[in-house]
C-alpha cells in the first residue's frame, strides 16, 4: 500500500505548488492500465468514431495524456533542482502539473522553457503568490497559477462552460478543489461510460496519472487549448533601396 503523508503536511506541499493534494478515495484509485486495456480506452465504441479535437496536434496530445496512464508515479510535491531546457523531476515522481507537462512534452513542447522565458520577460503579470522576486525554471512552470496566465498569454483560453461537448480532446483544464488547492488535467478523446458527449480526463490528484470521468466535480477555473507555441512572425522584405 503506497504511504501517504500526514493530511498537513501534504496540504502545506500541495498548496506551494498550487496543484492538488492525495486523496484517498475509491475513484482515484482505479488503475489506469486497467482502463487502457478496454477498447473504450482508445476512444472509440461500437459502431461510433473516435472523438476528434479537429486539430491533429491536440489529438496527438490526447493520445500522449493516454498514454501516461501506463506510467507508475508517486504523489509528490518536493521542490526539485532540475536541467534547463528540457528538465524533468525523476520520473517515477510528480504532481498534477507533470502529467501535463509530460503529454506536451512527447510532442516536441518544452513548457519548462516556454514559461520560464515569458516569465522572466513579464515577471509582474504572473502570480506573486510564493513571494518570488524572479523566474525560477525549476519550478515555474510546475505550478497551475502560472500555466493558467501562460495559456491565457498565448491566447490559448476557451470558455469555462457547463456543456461537456464545448470541451475536446487535448484541451486543458484546470479547477478549484477549496482550501487554497488548484488542480489541472487533459481532456482525452475517451467518452463517459454514462455520457458519451462527456470526455474523460487524465489527471494526477494523489494516486499517479489516472484516467477518470471527473470534468465537472470540481468548480472549473480555467479551459485552454493549446496547440504549441505561434511561430514567430517572418520579417517583411524590404525593398532594395535605391540611389538618387
Amino acid at each position: 500500500m503506497r504511504k501517504r503523508f500526514a493530511l498537513p503536511l501534504c496540504l502545506l506541499l500541495a498548496a506551494a505548488f498550487g496543484c492538488s493534494a492525495p486523496r484517498g478515495d475509491s475513484r482515484s484509485a482505479r488503475a489506469g492500465e486497467a482502463r487502457a486495456a478496454t477498447p473504450q480506452a482508445s476512444g472509440q465504441s461500437a459502431g461510433r468514431p473516435k472523438p476528434s479535437s479537429g486539430s491533429p496536434f491536440l489529438d496527438r496530445l490526447s493520445d500522449a495524456a493516454v498514454e501516461r496512464t501506463s506510467h507508475e508515479v508517486r504523489y509528490d510535491p518536493t521542490y526539485f533542482v532540475i536541467p534547463y531546457p528540457n528538465g524533468d523531476v525523476p520520473a517515477e515522481v510528480g504532481v498534477c502539473t507533470d502529467e501535463v507537462i509530460r503529454s506536451y512534452r512527447a510532442l516536441g513542447v518544452d513548457l519548462q522553457q516556454l514559461v520560464h522565458e515569458d516569465m522572466k520577460a513579464n515577471f509582474a503579470l504572473y502570480p506573486r503568490t510564493w513571494g518570488l522576486k524572479k523566474a525560477d525554471p525549476n519550478i515555474d512552470h510546475r505550478r497551475v497559477p502560472n500555466l493558467m496566465v501562460f495559456f491565457a498569454r498565448q491566447g490559448a483560453a476557451q470558455p469555462v462552460t457547463d456543456n461537456a461537448r464545448d470541451y475536446k480532446p487535448g484541451d486543458v483544464v484546470t479547477w478549484d478543489l477549496g482550501n487554497g488547492l488548484t488542480h489541472i488535467g487533459i481532456v482525452v478523446a475517451v467518452p463517459s461510460e454514462s455520457d458519451e458527449n462527456r470526455l474523460q480526463i487524465v489527471h494526477n490528484i494523489g494516486a499517479g496519472p489516472k484516467m477518470e470521468d471527473v470534468l465537472f466535480d470540481w468548480k472549473i477555473t480555467g479551459h485552454y487549448r493549446f496547440a504549441g507555441p505561434k511561430p514567430a512572425a517572418k520579417p517583411t522584405p524590404q525593398p532594395n533601396a535605391r540611389r538618387k
